[in-house]
């Protein structure tokens, strides 16, 4: 009964910082709107470079290529661990974590070779 409480909590905290990282995404364009609002309601003027600062940097083009290597290298980290140890229900079960991030990483490998 007690093994249960681990995978509970492990996806509970994957849960949760997904769900903050949302909100306060939201939260901060929520913020930009209102500020944006409350200039026009005072009458001043916005320029295009303020509303570019504003609305947050475009990604770079690198980012996606950071964030499939990133990917990537967690996978093999994964699949390093899982090989370690001689367990071989533990090996498996690392294996196929670890396809997770793998296609994650090919696929934005392939957005960055593809992409515009």
């Amino acid at each position: 009964m007690v093994a249960i409480w681990v995978p509970i909590g492990f996806f509970t905290s994957i849960a949760t910082i997904i769900g903050l990282v949302l909100y306060f995404g939201h939260k901060t364009k929520h913020e930009v709107q209102e500020t944006i609002r409350a200039a026009l309601e005072k009458g001043q003027e916005l320029s295009p470079e303020l509303l570019e600062k504003l609305g947050g940097a475009l990604p770079s083009p690198k980012s996606d290529l950071r964030r499939g290597v990133i990917f990537v290298a967690i996978a093999i980290a994964l699949g390093v661990f899982g090989s370690v140890f001689p367990a071989a229900d533990l090996q498996g079960m690392m294996l196929s974590i670890a396809a997770f991030p793998l296609l994650i990483g090919v696929a934005y490998l392939g957005l960055h070779r593809f992409g515009s």
